[in-house]
């Protein structure tokens, strides 16, 4: 994850690869409610930071040359869709399509989010840096600016853009756990 940019664009075609592969994302039911906002250029990225990073909120923010991306991306997830699809005949019965309470998990934030891992890792081979990061204020207001429509919501955003080399991130002192300590063979525990 990168959190430092130079303002230079991203070549159009390559920005078009990059989308293309997440919309390349699984969809249960074959839903597709999951769609992206590009925000390109300094005029489209500065309504997004005024938004969720209002400058009187800017004072010792640690990454300043995230704000330098060119290109931001919100993947969005939408729940009708998922909801619909599922009152479909085909797929009636699952009792799905009822409400979003009928679902143990959340398919429209999950397939939105494997969309948002396919947007990083082709950005990774695009020779791009990338950084998935939350929207934790301002959400509504930053969706109205951008017209985005009620019941829309996104899982967070993603910076894109040429990064600047800097000092990695303090989370990374972590160490992190081995393969033999995340993978249970047959039952949990046994490794």
């Amino acid at each position: 994850m990168v959190r430092a940019f130079t303002p230079d664009p991203i070549d159009p075609a390559v920005l078009r690869r990059v989308l293309d592969a997440g919309h390349r994302h699984p969809s249960a039911g074959w839903a597709q409610g999951t769609d992206f906002l590009v925000l390109e250029g300094p005029g489209q990225t500065a309504s997004f930071w005024d938004v969720s990073l209002p400058p009187s909120e800017r004072d010792g923010f640690p990454w300043p040359r995230l704000l330098d991306a060119p290109v931001l991306v919100l993947p969005l997830a939408d729940p009708g869709a998922y909801l619909n699809r599922y009152g479909e005949p085909d797929k009636a019965r699952s009792g799905l399509g009822e409400g979003q309470d009928r679902w143990p998990v959340p398919y429209w934030q999950l397939d939105t989010a494997m969309a948002a891992m396919l947007v990083l890792l082709a950005a990774e081979d695009e020779g791009l840096g990338a950084l998935f990061f939350g929207i934790f204020a301002h959400e509504d207001e930053l969706l109205a600016r951008f017209g985005v429509p009620v019941g829309i919501r996104p899982i967070g955003a993603i910076a894109l853009g040429h990064p600047v080399a800097e000092r990695a991130s303090r989370s990374l002192d972590r160490r992190r756990r081995s393969l033999d300590e995340a993978v249970h063979r047959g039952r949990w525990g046994q490794h």
